[in-house]
């Protein structure tokens, strides 16, 4: 298991559209809200892929921009 700590701001999604260039835009758990997501670097590097569907867990930009995903469930 992973016992790292988690950063405050992550939060729960699922994908509801694929874009070009690996972005998605994925729908949040807790609000509702469809937010603008793209694939962080590891996820890229070992070619996990992303489906319309899947759960992931984004880590959101403090300043209002895209989210990163960072783990597909």
């Amino acid at each position: 298991m992973d016992t790292a700590p988690k950063p405050k701001n992550t939060v729960m999604g699922t994908v509801v559209e694929a874009l070009p260039n690996t972005l998605f835009r994925v729908e949040l758990h807790d609000t509702k809200e469809v937010i603008l997501a793209y694939l962080a670097g590891k996820m890229r590097m070992h070619r996990i892929r992303v489906l319309i569907g899947d759960k992931v867990e984004l880590l959101q930009d403090p300043y209002g921009g895209r989210a990163r995903i960072t783990r597909r469930f």
